[in-house]
């Protein structure tokens, strides 16, 4: 189950043959238009402020589930379940509903029971940005950004769950009273389950700006800093892979689910996308869609000013690093459009016509303020570091992909990713472009594979229920998830392509600092990020 796309859940079964068996979802807006959201959340007037009620993803649970009855889904053969939910977003139980969601009536729609559970009817999720002084506290409290980051695996964010939490103790100090326990998105959903409350992983949990990701213990510091009794609210959190135990009687006796199907913890919707993917030692996904997104596992993370270091959610020794960039598919549509008449083809054609390196011409391309870095705007640079105004138009359409992958390189690098003996593996809908993919392959100097999985965030919570099942016994995911079908080879580097991109990479670095002096702002000013 996946709560990690903000408008709607989806749900996917398998088998164990790693078939998808069952597939559906429901879509906040138009399946339950009495919460009155767009895009399933609520966007307040000062713009800054995001939330979602916590209510319309209890009531989806309920008619998911009841789509799935009706459908004559047989749930007493499911062995064990986990989940997603979107990274960041926080729950706020009310004192006394552990016993509600204990005692739920097996009669009545969840909803319906817990509806007055919530001291926060509307929780903040990962689009908010109204924390920004809370973070500048949190940061000055333990020592600086840096600091934090080495701590807790990222510096301050608007939308980490330590910032929201010290929001909502300053300005509703008497809600965080009446608060008993404080859940991320993922483990309220497994709670919804357990009818407990369930403890957040290792994985999810770095993402809170609290957690100490080497000892995954939380940093007291780092609770002294947002809010009192903070620990006690939060519980102790687990590894990604535990079994919380088995499934409350509450869907046995309302679905027919066996009473010996165990839950699984829930995590992040990225994280649970690196399960889906089925991401090794030494690879990295990218993800070509309206944001790009990169993550990797990493054996050994230097935690920055800019991305992000969370524990891996399939195996608690290693670390995977999670990047973020807003232009991407949609600043590639528009050069598109500008300079291959709107084709893709055409786009495709200029980019064999111009050689790699092109010939030291290198863009950056920013419609919106970008995150890594934290600039905005169209920036042109030729073989001679002067600023241009324009390309030609294939030159514009070369310098636009490989300024891209360039920034994603070098950044993975500075998290620590090693280049050595690499596969990436590409989704998203760039990915199907070969031409795109080959820049990518000869930036990177690594074989490109695809894979063809819609929701991998979903169907990484489905490995991880198999997986959760056996790895107390030291069985990796890896071996578990073995049956599933293999990425599919796109590309290869190009004869000579690693000289090329070290070459191109250190004038990438070199017209960064250009644009650094072109923005009137300092390098490091140019390298912070604010949100994914």
């Amino acid at each position: 189950m996946d709560w990690g796309d903000f408008f709607k859940k989806n749900f996917i079964a398998i088998d164990e043959q790693l078939r998808v068996i069952y597939e559906d979802n429901v879509h906040f807006d138009k399946d339950l238009p009495e919460f009155k959201t767009q895009g399933g959340v609520y966007i307040h007037s000062d713009r800054l402020t995001v939330t979602s009620p916590v209510l319309m993803w209890v009531k989806a649970l309920d008619m998911i589930l009841e789509k799935m009855k009706s459908s004559g889904f047989n749930f007493s053969q499911i062995r064990a379940l986990s989940g997603a939910g979107q990274q960041h977003g926080s729950v706020y139980w009310k004192k006394g509903s552990s016993q509600i969601l204990k005692n739920a009536s097996s009669e009545l729609p969840l909803h319906q029971s817990l509806k007055g559970c919530f001291s926060v009817s509307d929780s903040p999720i990962w689009m908010d940005s109204s924390t920004t002084s809370q973070c500048r506290e949190l940061e000055k409290a333990v020592g600086g950004a840096q600091h934090l980051a080495s701590v807790t695996g990222s510096r301050a964010y608007e939308r980490f769950t330590g910032n929201q939490i010290a929001k909502i103790y300053s300005q509703n100090p008497e809600v965080y009273q009446q608060t008993e326990r404080i859940s991320l998105v993922s483990s309220f959903a497994a709670s919804l389950f357990l009818g407990t409350y369930a403890p957040i992983d290792y994985s999810d949990g770095s993402g809170m700006n609290l957690l100490q990701i080497w000892e995954k213990t939380w940093s007291k510091s780092c609770l002294d800093a947002c809010a009192p009794g903070l620990e006690e609210r939060l519980g102790c959190p687990v590894p990604s892979h535990s079994v919380l135990g088995p499934i409350s009687p509450y869907y046995s006796q309302r679905y027919g689910f066996s009473p010996d199907c165990k839950v699984v913890a829930f995590t992040g919707d990225n994280p649970a996308s690196l399960a889906g993917m089925r991401l090794q030692e030494g690879d990295i996904a990218i993800s070509l869609g309206t944001s790009d997104t990169l993550f990797l596992w990493i054996q050994e993370p230097t935690p920055a000013l800019e991305g992000h270091i969370l524990c891996n959610p399939v195996d608690s020794q290693t670390y995977m690093a999670l990047l973020c960039f807003k232009n991407g598919s949609l600043m590639r549509e528009r050069i598109r459009d500008d300079c291959a008449s709107g084709s893709w083809d055409e786009f495709s054609k200029a980019l064999s016509s111009t050689a790699a390196g092109n010939s030291g011409n290198l863009g950056f391309y920013f419609d919106v303020m970008e995150i890594t870095p934290e600039a905005v705007g169209i920036h042109r640079f030729n073989r001679d570091n002067q600023k241009v105004s324009r390309f030609p138009k294939e030159v514009e359409i070369r310098a636009l992909i490989e300024g891209q992958f360039m920034a994603k390189r070098i950044h993975a690098e500075k998290l620590g990713y090693k280049v050595c003996k690499t596969r990436i593996l590409a989704t998203g809908g760039a990915s199907h472009n070969k031409k795109i993919l080959q820049v990518l392959s000869d930036v990177f100097n690594a074989p490109v594979f695809t894979i063809d999985t819609a929701n991998s965030a979903c169907l990484g919570s489905a490995y991880r229920a198999i997986h959760g099942l056996v790895a107390e016994r030291n069985v990796s995911l890896a071996d578990v998830v073995k049956l599933a079908p293999e990425p599919s080879l796109a590309v290869t580097p190009t004869p000579g392509a690693e000289e090329v991109s070290n070459f191109g990479n250190t004038i990438f670095l070199f017209r960064k600092e250009s644009l650094s002096q072109a923005l009137q702002c300092s390098p490091a000013r140019l390298t912070l990020s604010q949100r994914l």
